[in-house]
């Protein structure tokens, strides 16, 4: 098989679930192509170093992220760092809430920190192992597990607000 048909067969299937991802952490269409047009370009130039047999979904996402904390330093800035506060005791969801539209849950995610959103994203959505986060966000993994502890208690937070807005939970 040609380096071309192992990169078509490997890495093009993955097309889909980066472009998702690439519009939550973007939250536009047109600056997702752009971020998932790049990881691709990447990804085929250095598909020589991608070892077969490892985990290409989890090499991907990394080349997706370092595409996008790139755009962000051309572009003189970098992911907004928040401070979570009064992050108290869990409430839990009521069921309403979970049945309720996807809508919902995609405006929450949408508002978090980029931070908190990406870890989300790649854990609850994407189905990327802890390990797999640390790798693609190139930081330990309690700092992974900080992030989708407290990006889920945002999203916890947020939509609870909802269903106590719309009267589907008392208080």
């Amino acid at each position: 098989m040609t380096r071309d048909e192992r990169f078509e067969t490997e890495a093009l299937p993955h097309l889909r679930a980066l472009y998702g991802t690439a519009y939550r952490m973007t939250r536009n269409a047109h600056d997702a192509e752009d971020l998932v047009q790049e990881t691709f370009l990447r990804a085929y130039r250095g598909f020589d170093r991608y070892e077969p047999g490892t985990n290409i979904r989890a090499w991907l996402f990394t080349i997706l992220h370092r595409v996008r904390t790139d755009a962000f330093r051309r572009a003189g800035r970098s992911p907004q760092t928040v401070e979570m506060v009064d992050d108290g005791p869990a409430v839990p969801a009521p069921q309403e809430l979970l049945a309720s539209g996807g809508e919902d849950i995609e405006r929450a995610l949408t508002a978090l920190p980029e931070a908190f959103r990406v870890a989300v994203v790649l854990r609850d959505v994407e189905d990327l192992s802890y390990d797999e986060i640390a790798g693609v966000l190139d930081v330990p993994i309690g700092t992974v597990m900080s992030r989708l502890h407290r990006g889920r208690k945002a999203l916890e937070k947020a939509l609870y607000a909802v269903a106590k807005e719309r009267g589907l939970v008392d208080g």
